[in-house]
């Protein structure tokens, strides 16, 4: 029993995978499909989930700065939508603004070079929102 965090973009889908614990949170993989090519990108999610015998999802919402939804947050919902509809698994939306700009910032700090953020952003900010989701999770237990 695993979490899976998703960050989604219009051409690309960071994923993000817990420990066998639940513990910890690191980035698997970034997804890479057709402009807004979704059907392809959950299709590999699937295989993802079946994998790693994952039982809950953590999906990136991303809000505008002041809260409200806007177009990316409608890729979400519908994503969301998509994968309830081919899994019998939860879904959690989690509030995702600012995530890529701290991936930017954790990969600097690493010493990795602007020009190789490119490839690795999206599954580390999978794990931001995944941590997120653990924090909840951990919050609600309490």
């Amino acid at each position: 029993m695993r979490y899976l965090g998703l960050d989604l973009g219009t051409k690309t889908l960071g994923v993000a995978i817990t420990d066998k614990a639940n513990i910890i949170a690191s980035p698997l993989k970034t997804i890479h499909f057709d402009f807004e090519d979704y059907s392809s990108a959950l299709n590999e999610v699937i295989k993802i989930i079946e994998e790693n015998n994952i039982t809950e999802l953590a999906l990136g919402m991303p809000l505008n700065m002041n809260g409200t939804k806007g177009f990316a947050s409608e890729r979400s919902l519908n994503f969301k939508k998509m994968l309830e509809e081919k899994i019998n698994l939860p879904v959690t939306l989690i509030d995702e603004r600012l995530t890529s700009v701290q991936a930017h910032s954790i990969l600097s700090n690493n010493g990795n070079k602007e020009i190789n953020h490119k490839k690795n952003v999206d599954a580390v900010a999978a794990t931001l929102i995944l941590e997120s989701f653990l924090r909840r999770k951990e919050s609600s237990n309490e």
